[in-house]
């Protein structure tokens, strides 16, 4: 008899089987003293903080919830990205900056694949628990607005959504009168060196940015030599990024919206599908998209035509 302990399907180098794997002997097994994987993540507190309202309960409810709470999650750590990227740009500290400008982008993408699990949900099922919601609505998302808010999508008028809430009011009402992430990009290059006209530098940045001639004309000659402009460049690109990004959530909002309810309107007020179709007309950067047009094709008689 063979005297080897190994089951007869064991791995012949780590004598696992393929149904077990052993523990090993360093694996932390004493949590009384220790610190445990969900005392560090909180989430005794995180795990409890789903309540669904519907009576009698409604199984797709769950779902509903956990949608939107982990948006919430992923909103907080863009502000968070955001909030540094602008700050290392105020500082002259651009790569650092282009590093959390490509965290936000990825958590971009996760944001919105989520929209594909949301839609799951279908029209007979949402509505079996959609009476509960009241007038709860995701455009009462203060984190979403604080996003919009940085990168400079500014509205004064959607503080008074918040005006229930104290320090909600004043957090965003402090980002409304901060510079964007654009107004930094912008501040950035005229310390560069590059004409950025005054009154885009000295402009009001609680209101909305507009575009203007004079920065399509700046990017226009960073665009036209990328060369000696590379920073400058690869901010740009970046930031078409984080907007194409942007757009692409807005839309598979709206197409999840319009999947589930149709032309319903929303439970926060809204006219529903229409008004989340119009902030498809939105820009956060419209001289990014305005040098566009800007370029000139590449000629045999050289770069642009052989204009400037």
């Amino acid at each position: 008899m063979s005297t080897d302990a190994r089951e007869p399907d064991a791995d012949p180098i780590t004598r696992h089987t393929r149904s077990r794997r052993d523990l090993e002997e360093g694996i932390e097994r004493d949590f009384e003293r220790n610190l445990s994987y969900g005392e560090y993540l909180d989430l005794d507190r995180i795990l409890s903080a789903q309540h669904p309202r519907a009576v009698p309960p409604r199984h797709d409810e769950l779902l509903f919830i956990i949608q939107h709470q982990t948006s919430e999650l992923w909103l907080k750590l863009m502000l968070h990205e955001l909030t540094s990227a602008r700050e290392l740009l105020a500082a002259d500290d651009v790569q650092p900056a282009l590093k959390r400008i490509a965290r936000v982008k990825h958590i971009q993408h996760t944001l919105t694949e989520q929209w594909s699990v949301l839609a799951t949900l279908t029209p007979s099922e949402y509505a079996e628990f959609r009476h509960f919601l009241a007038t709860g609505s995701g455009f009462q998302s203060w984190q979403y607005r604080a996003v919009e808010f940085s990168l400079g999508n500014k509205n004064p008028e959607m503080l008074r959504v918040f005006a229930h809430d104290a320090d909600v009011h004043a957090q965003l009402e402090d980002l409304l009168y901060r510079p964007s992430l654009y107004d930094e990009v912008l501040r950035l290059l005229a310390r560069r060196g590059h004409p950025v006209p005054p009154e885009v530098l000295d402009r009001d940045v609680s209101r909305p940015y507009e575009s203007h001639e004079g920065v399509v004309g700046m990017f226009t000659a960073i665009y036209a030599d990328p060369g000696t402009h590379w920073v400058e460049y690869e901010l740009a690109e970046e930031l078409v990024d984080v907007e194409d990004n942007f757009q692409v959530w807005r839309f598979r909002h709206l197409k999840t919206v319009e999947r589930i309810i149709g032309s319903k309107r929303g439970t926060g007020g809204s006219s529903g599908v229409p008004f989340l179709r119009r902030a498809l007309d939105l820009t956060f950067f419209p001289e990014l998209y305005d040098v566009r047009t800007r370029i000139q094709d590449v000629t045999p008689d050289g770069y642009h035509g052989g204009e400037a």
